[in-house]
């Protein structure tokens, strides 16, 4: 009988969660290991952004953690002490993986489990699961969704050469923070989709619409911003999860991509089977407080940085 597991802890927003599994997902397989999400512990303390597990959305194929494979009672504290333990030993001898820093890190795909090990970190690099890109693409199908609104949008998109572009606001979006992508770069990707491909058509997916519109300043018959045409209405009959699950559906369903600095549209953009697509995506370097990106590993060898 076969009794060695992963354990991942599960944790951050939607784009984070998804590396979460996909790294975990990879070292079970290729170690006939069972899979177990932790969909508790990396909420539990969350009081900043009061995040919440968001992958019953997909169709991952694995159970939750019982209590006691979440380290509870106590879980805290007895997660602390194995990470200090654990960090201590040579990376293979570890029953605990704590990821650090954010660059790629090769020892986790030589790595060899003889029992149960948990798993934490981001793990923000297709590095760490391409070689099973198939079978995470397949876990990561999302149920399409039935409103009136999202089919209508999902014909729209369908109906045209579309542009996926996503402009997200870590800072307010009437500052100057580091955090956020200046208007130039988007205005040198839409510069470059347009030398490429023939009419294209932008579909705007931001957590600040107004703002994205008005930054962008797109012709009106070149551009659609899904977030506000969803509408107030619309969007109070879904909570936040549920939104942002429909518009990673309705990014995949573009043919192309214009990414932020956010593993939100990284994950739009990858899931999309294909290769034909084309995939810009901002050549910065940020490792601030909010957020981290450009970091080695972050984006793939086939995607176009400005």
């Amino acid at each position: 009988m076969n009794n060695k597991k992963v354990i991942t802890r599960i944790f951050g927003g939607l784009g984070n969660q998804l590396f979460c599994y996909a790294a975990a997902r990879r070292l079970a397989l290729l170690n006939e290991s069972e899979l177990v999400i932790d969909d508790v512990s990396g909420f539990a303390y969350d009081f900043q952004y009061a995040r919440k597990y968001a992958l019953d959305k997909f169709s991952i194929p694995v159970r939750k953690a019982t209590p006691v494979e979440r380290l509870e009672p106590f879980s805290r504290l007895r997660r602390y002490f194995k990470r200090t333990y654990n960090n201590s030993l040579p990376f293979d001898a570890r029953c605990y993986i704590q990821q650090v820093g954010n660059d790629f890190d090769s020892r986790l795909l030589k790595y060899r489990p003889s029992g149960t090990v948990y798993l934490e970190g981001y793990w923000q690099s297709e590095g760490y699961f391409k070689d099973v890109k198939e079978t995470i693409r397949n876990d990561l199908r999302i149920k399409p969704p039935t409103d009136v609104f999202s089919q209508a949008m999902a014909e729209k998109i369908r109906s045209c050469n579309a542009v996926s572009l996503h402009v997200r606001w870590h800072d307010l979006a009437s500052t100057n923070a580091a955090n956020n992508l200046p208007a130039e770069y988007y205005k040198r990707a839409i510069s470059l989709i347009d030398q490429q491909i023939d009419s294209p058509y932008f579909f705007i997916f931001s957590d600040d619409p107004k703002a994205a519109s008005a930054t962008l300043a797109l012709p009106e018959n070149r551009v659609t911003c899904v977030s506000q045409e969803r509408g107030d209405a619309a969007s109070n009959n879904q909570g936040f999860d549920e939104r942002a699950i429909t518009d990673l559906w309705l990014m995949g369903q573009c043919k192309h991509f214009i990414t932020a600095n956010s593993t939100f549209s990284w994950w739009g953009a990858w899931l999309k089977e294909g290769n034909e697509k084309i995939i810009v995506t901002p050549n910065v370097k940020i490792n601030g407080n909010k957020m981290a990106w450009g970091f080695r590993g972050l984006i793939p060898d086939d995607w176009l940085q400005i």
